[in-house]
């Protein structure tokens, strides 16, 4: 068995194994590492010295630049026992078979499997198996390995190697693996690993961990080589109780979508303590709705796999604010083992910007943040929604509602209606599905329009209202006809960048393909995401990172403000017919990584055309 089969590590050992060449007590070694000639011994066997490329003398004059013999000795060394592995070459008259073949089937030992060494054979060099194989190298150590826990919870581990005889000294490394469970297992256990080196025949382990199965293995080494491990230990388990798991830390939203019927959907990420007593079981999760608008309403849960960091929460409603609970759950036996949990906090809404003028300017006008529309509901026959708004002049007591489709995934009416109303709400009736709308609040009265303030909504299909409602839904859209499957896709996405102080501006296009036979198109689906990194991640663990929206079919064109500086942007883009919808295609973006506006990914569209895209936005 070679050295490095005993560590896994060869080079930590043989550093280690150099030292042995020092005294080995506590007083020795401090008397060694504070003399000139010693510490020069010494100096090679430190973990940062990673025997660089180069020679041995060049590493050594840049630590000792006048007297560095002993260095060099040292190194030099340590260099051979990493290479040349244990035992001797036979003689190269007695190679036989593959081995006394003339050539040079290799250059030095690590070229060779297992234990054979790259030997002569008196024409050539070959891989043979070497002779005198443990010569001088110690023992195993003789008796079964002994536990003793502590009262402060550490563990001696030793054994005895009194029979062993060697003029070297001798190092004892000691492996150990482990499992969890309630039983002992080899087939479920770690892969082994080095936790100690020492000349002693004991050790003190300060990192024993209850609910863990633990096995150990101990080599004797020195500078001849090693004989290799003993069988594996008795298996050994605490006596301590294990800890509940602590509470899951970097809760946070990882992302967040919007859809056309102003639901959300938020993918809540967190992170979880690697060294455990015992693993999680599975996490509990909870949440509700703690905006103070809304009456309070029962806390919905879920429950998901102890190997998991991120939870989907669906059905949430769009500017409204929730608090969530995530708690770890271990089993020790039938017990279960709670941490304390973590809560959070946020916000389902839309984040908006303004934009500042730029060199290549792209406006988008801003939506109103003295409006808030409720979540559309089905009542009486038709579909609603509750509009409401901030009053910013007390002298003013009624007010002008008006609200009209801009468009819609089907051929619907495009009326306006309008009332007036002393509240600051109001209830908007027969709204028609699928559609996006858009609603003026104008106080009655007022000289100008200045103070009107706008925003749109999106209704819901109404697929969506019957899935949630205990009544059938009449659905003039709804027939029993199979639709055809939709063809209708986009392609050539392309993309425009504008900066102006930091804030990025993205102006996305796309062309639509048009199967034979022609499929109407009605409108189109746009998600745009944050392909976000972990420091992004670790800076905005709020931030809203993908955002969902639905255009008319003359729209081919989005523009998106508040983009971040040197990101990666993806954009998907599906076509909507009366048939349903076509094939997602999406692409990746980065932004501009510096403040000089330019473009990236120039779309090919006419100047005529991008100047009334921005006029309608």
């Amino acid at each position: 068995m070679r050295l490095s089969d005993v560590t896994g590590d060869y080079g930590i050992l043989t550093r280690n194994s150099i030292c042995l060449f020092c005294p080995q007590s506590n007083g020795s070694l401090g008397w060694c590492q504070s003399h000139k000639q010693c510490a020069k011994c010494l100096e090679p066997c430190k973990d940062s010295w990673e025997l660089k490329d180069g020679p041995c003398r060049d590493l050594c004059e840049q630590a000792f630049p006048k007297r560095h013999g002993e260095c060099v000795t040292s190194c030099e060394f340590l260099r051979s026992v990493m290479v040349v592995k244990q035992g001797d070459c036979p003689a190269p008259e007695r190679a036989s078979g593959f081995a006394a073949a003339c050539v040079e089937g290799c250059e030095e030992d690590g070229e060779c499997s297992a234990q054979k060494k790259c030997c002569p054979n008196g024409c050539g060099h070959t891989c043979q198996s070497p002779k005198n194989l443990y010569r001088g190298a110690p023992m195993k150590p003789r008796k079964e390995l002994v536990f003793e826990e502590l009262e402060s919870g550490v563990l001696e581990v030793h054994w005895s190697s009194k029979f062993n005889v060697s003029a070297e000294p001798v190092l004892n490394v000691l492996q150990r693996r482990w499992n969890y469970g309630i039983h002992p297992s080899e087939d479920g256990a770690t892969e082994w690993q080095v936790v100690a080196r020492t000349s002693e025949e004991r050790v003190w382990l300060t990192d024993i961990r209850p609910g863990r199965w633990y096995q150990f293995r101990v080599a004797a080494v020195n500078v001849h080589g090693t004989r290799g491990y003993t069988t594996p230990s008795r298996h050994f388990r605490s006596s301590k109780d294990p800890a509940p798991p602590p509470a899951p830390s970097e809760l946070h939203v990882s992302d967040m979508t919007f859809g056309a019927d102003f639901s959300v959907s938020v993918r809540l990420s967190w992170s979880m303590s690697a060294d455990l007593d015992i693993p999680v079981n599975h996490y509990k999760l909870s949440w509700s709705c703690s905006d103070h608008t809304v009456p309070s309403k029962v806390k919905r849960r879920q429950t998901t796999n102890g190997d998991s960091t991120y939870a989907e929460l669906d059905d949430l409603r769009e500017n409204r604010s929730y608090t969530v609970e995530l708690q770890a759950v271990s089993y020790w036996g039938q017990v279960p083992l709670k941490s304390s949990k973590a809560i959070f906090q946020f916000t389902t809404s839309q984040r908006q910007s303004d934009l500042e003028p730029t060199e290549s300017p792209v406006f988008i006008k801003p939506q109103s943040d003295l409006l808030d529309v409720g979540t559309p509901f089905y009542q009486d026959g038709q579909l609603q929604v509750r509009v409401y708004w901030k009053k910013k002049d007390p002298t003013v007591n009624r007010y002008r509602v008006q609200w009209s489709p801009e468009f819609c995934s089907h051929n619907g009416s495009r009326t306006q209606e309008k009332l007036i109303t002393q509240e600051n709400f109001a209830s908007l009736p027969g709204l028609q599905f699928s559609c996006k709308y858009q609603v003026i609040i104008q106080p009655v009265g007022s000289k100008g329009k200045a103070q009107a303030e706008s925003t749109t909504f999106y209704t819901p299909s109404c697929a969506t209202i019957q899935s949630k409602s205990p009544k059938p839904i009449p659905c003039s859209t709804v027939s029993a006809v199979v639709p055809p499957k939709v063809l209708v896709k986009a392609e050539n996405l392309t993309a425009a960048f504008s900066i102006y102080m930091g804030n990025v501006t993205g102006l996305f296009s796309w062309v639509v393909v048009m199967p034979q036979p022609p499929q109407q198109v009605t409108g189109y689906q746009v998600t745009w995401a944050e392909v976000i990194t972990e420091s992004r991640r670790n800076n905005l663990p709020n931030s809203l990172i993908s955002q969902s929206q639905i255009l008319p079919p003359e729209h081919n064109i989005l523009v998106v403000s508040g983009l971040q500086l040197a990101s990666l942007y993806r954009l998907e883009v599906q076509v909507i017919t009366a048939a349903g919808q076509g094939p997602a295609t999406s692409r990746t973006f980065q932004t501009p990584a510096h403040s000089k506006p330019v473009l990236h990914y120039k779309p090919r569209i006419k100047k005529h055309h991008l100047r009334s895209v921005i006029e309608r936005h």
